[in-house]
């Protein structure tokens, strides 16, 4: 991998990891549209531990908040009706999933699930999903013909249930075109909650998994054509995108509906199987031999 492919790649990650359009399909299609080897999920696993560092300094206040009271919920028993411990215990629980089945698909992760065809399809099947799910949250917005809007929970109200559904919502994202961002945010606007609500958690929820998955990752890094120089730059790189794109989509989503989103999702989409279809790009292109585990 050459420092330009880094640059380009870290750059896309850092747009996309938190916006609900696969920063996982935007590697592997940057890289086959350009002619490059797929950086393989390695790459975007260990590039994606940027990304966390930027939500860790974006959220520092809450993420240090919601661990003090977690560990002090381990010692006092008053403390864990505290709802900042709760939500160290839930984003644990809604970890598991993503965690479990990481480690039973991981061989389908690194190969088959990175066919072009695949992500085609979960670009649109998603898309048309996170549709639904910000339809019916505008829906409740506009509330019933008397104008009274139907109340959304918050991260508050957030339940063992709930996170544990928000995992595996998030376990989709092993799938690339999927989008971690995309599918937890859609399963939290089912389950009730306030676009702001559904994105804080799905970042939160995000963390222990990613890093995880991108430390585990680490070793894989130079065995391949990803050599450990342009990873690292590619990672910073990500790291500072992703905190302004965190500002920014915070601040979009408490006015804004996910729609344009949904509309680039499809018609990203419809053009990739066109492509395919028309032997401009193969299923495989640029298939890289290196694995590892990511989502995104």
């Amino acid at each position: 991998m050459s420092w330009f492919e880094s640059f380009i790649l870290g750059l896309v990650q850092g747009l996309t990891e938190f916006l609900p359009i696969s920063s996982s399909a935007h590697l592997r299609l940057t890289a086959a549209f350009a002619g490059w080897h797929d950086p393989g999920a390695a790459f975007t696993a260990v590039t994606q531990i940027g990304t966390e560092a930027a939500v860790i300094i974006f959220f520092r206040k809450d993420i240090g908040r919601i661990i003090s009271a977690w560990c002090r919920s381990l010692v006092d028993r008053g403390m864990r009706r505290d709802h900042d411990a709760q939500l160290g215990w839930l984003v644990i629980v809604g970890s598991i999933p993503i965690g479990v089945l990481g480690l039973l698909f991981k061989d389908q992760i690194e190969g088959p699930f990175r066919d072009l065809r695949l992500i085609a399809t979960t670009l649109i099947v998603l898309g048309l999903i996170l549709g639904a799910a910000d339809r019916l949250a505008a829906r409740d917005a506009r509330g019933d013909r008397g104008g009274h809007a139907r109340p959304r929970k918050t991260i508050e109200q957030l339940s063992v249930k709930d996170g544990l559904l928000y995992g595996c919502a998030q376990a989709l994202a092993l799938v690339p075109g999927v989008s971690r961002s995309g599918a937890t945010i859609s399963g939290g606007l089912f389950m009730g909650y306030t676009r702001e609500a559904a994105a804080r958690y799905s970042f939160l929820l995000a963390i222990p998994a990613v890093m995880a998955s991108g430390f585990l990752e680490l070793t894989e890094i130079g065995e391949g054509h990803v050599s450990w120089g342009p990873t690292i730059f590619a990672t910073v790189l990500a790291f500072v995108v992703a905190y302004a794109v965190i500002a920014w989509f915070m601040q979009y989503i408490s006015t804004r509906s996910f729609m344009p989103f949904v509309i680039y999702r499809v018609l990203l989409g419809i053009a990739l199987f066109v492509l395919v279809a028309a032997g401009v790009l193969s299923p495989h292109e640029g298939a890289a031999p290196g694995g590892g585990v990511s989502s995104g």
